[in-house]
């Protein structure tokens, strides 16, 4: 919560619109900007001739981009690769969910399937059938499948790289898209290499081998070696699975990746905190958009505001995954009591008000609390209305929350 609140200079014009929002995205690293540099430049370009309202629009034009672009995934691979379990896992769904892609049946359509999350609508996973079950070239499988819908491809295999993949993986190359090659089932073939080899077992040189021989296989073929991902659908945080989200972040354009890394499931403390950066990111354009950047503070919390505030705490934990249903879901899933999970988090009770206060009095208590630790409300220069200041502590408490439980659960599940 730093970055929004320090680092500001003392001889700052407090009203230098311009060097408070160039300070502010400077410090996100590139690949985490959820704007492109050019967005960036002409808000800049904007507020330097003092219109305000045309950094409004070119702001307002990229939240609804931000909102509104497709995500499609392609996910192929042959029958028994784990694609379904792996769609699942992106999912954030178990095999026995409801709407989940049923695992372990054998492939015998020719149709793709679309899966769209739970969470985010604009995200689709596609599992296309394997290669090898439809008899055409890997150009005309592309051109049956679709090709020019996906943003990439995610090619899933459990063994050995077949003939079939590769001259897929060749042909989604020539035209012009993105590959990912995914070797699933990692923690398998370590138990079972563990049974075979009891006393000379090494986990970190297996590992290797099975990378060393992907690599291999692409090489003696002729092709660049592309980066190996080795990973469990069954132990998501082992392994190579947060490396390949990194990297999708990374590759995607700017305004694909917030959703994407909100649509990311909570493996790890380092994937909550990067929900956290991109949202406030995203609270902050908001802001903007709403015109609440102002030579004069905005004061006070009404009626109307504290209903968007209830709306926006339930959406963020949702996004984060510690409303009910997800902490219900916790519960079953690591068989640890759900009272006993609903204890340790503090996001649902922060609009639970007193009988001697009004939730309006309660919120502004939250906002000098906030001010206080932050440095001040105008730290920055800044005039957000109090409401969005809200919605930064919202969304810390929500983050707090995904952490907590993770750690509650993790050794369980």
């Amino acid at each position: 919560m730093g970055q929004l609140f320090s680092n500001t200079s003392n001889n700052e014009d407090n009203g230098d619109l311009v060097s408070s929002a160039t300070k502010y995205f400077v410090k996100i690293k590139a690949e985490n900007k959820i704007i492109s540099q050019e967005t960036i430049h002409l808000i800049e370009l904007h507020l330097k001739k003092g219109n305000i309202q045309g950094a409004n629009s070119v702001i307002n034009n990229a939240l609804k981009n931000i909102d509104n672009a497709p995500i499609n995934i392609a996910v192929t691979g042959e029958s028994g690769a784990g694609k379904s379990s792996f769609i699942n896992a992106l999912r954030g769904m178990g095999p026995e969910d409801q709407d989940a892609a049923e695992v372990g049946v054998i492939e015998t359509t020719m149709m793709r399937t679309s899966y769209q999350h739970p969470k985010i609508e604009t995200l689709i996973l596609w599992d296309l059938p394997g290669i090898g079950t439809m008899n055409f070239p890997p150009k005309d499988y592309l051109e049956k499948v679709q090709i020019q819908e996906y943003d990439f491809f995610i090619i899933v295999s459990a063994s050995r790289l077949t003939k079939h993949e590769l001259d897929l993986a060749k042909a989604i190359r020539f035209m012009k898209k993105n590959y990912y090659f995914v070797r699933t089932k990692v923690d398998t073939d370590l138990e079972n290499e563990e049974k075979c080899k009891p006393r000379t077992f090494n986990k970190a040189k297996t590992l290797q081998q099975m990378r060393s021989y992907s690599e291999n296989t692409f090489s003696q073929n002729n092709m660049d070696i592309p980066q190996i991902f080795l990973i469990s659908n069954r132990h998501l945080s082992d392994y190579d699975f947060p490396v390949l989200m990194d990297t999708l972040i990374k590759d995607l354009p700017n305004q694909k990746r917030h959703n994407f890394m909100l649509s990311l499931p909570n493996i790890t403390e380092a994937a909550i905190d990067r929900k956290n950066k991109s949202m406030q990111q995203y609270i902050w354009l908001e802001a903007f958009k709403a015109g609440i950047l102002a030579t004069v503070p905005v004061v006070g919390i009404i009626r109307d505001d504290v209903e968007k505030l209830k709306e926006k705490l339930n959406h963020y934990r949702v996004l984060f995954g510690v409303d009910d249903e997800s902490v219900e879901f916790m519960a079953k899933d690591s068989q640890v009591p759900v009272e006993q999970l609903k204890k340790i988090i503090k996001s649902p009770f922060l609009l639970e008000t007193k009988k001697e206060e009004t939730l309006g009095e309660m919120l502004s208590k939250y906002l000098e609390k906030f001010a206080s630790a932050n440095g001040g409300l105008l730290a920055t220069g800044l005039y957000f209305r109090k409401t969005f200041y809200l919605e930064f502590l919202f969304l810390d408490t929500v983050t707090e929350d995904a952490k907590v439980l993770l750690r509650e659960t993790y050794s369980k599940i």
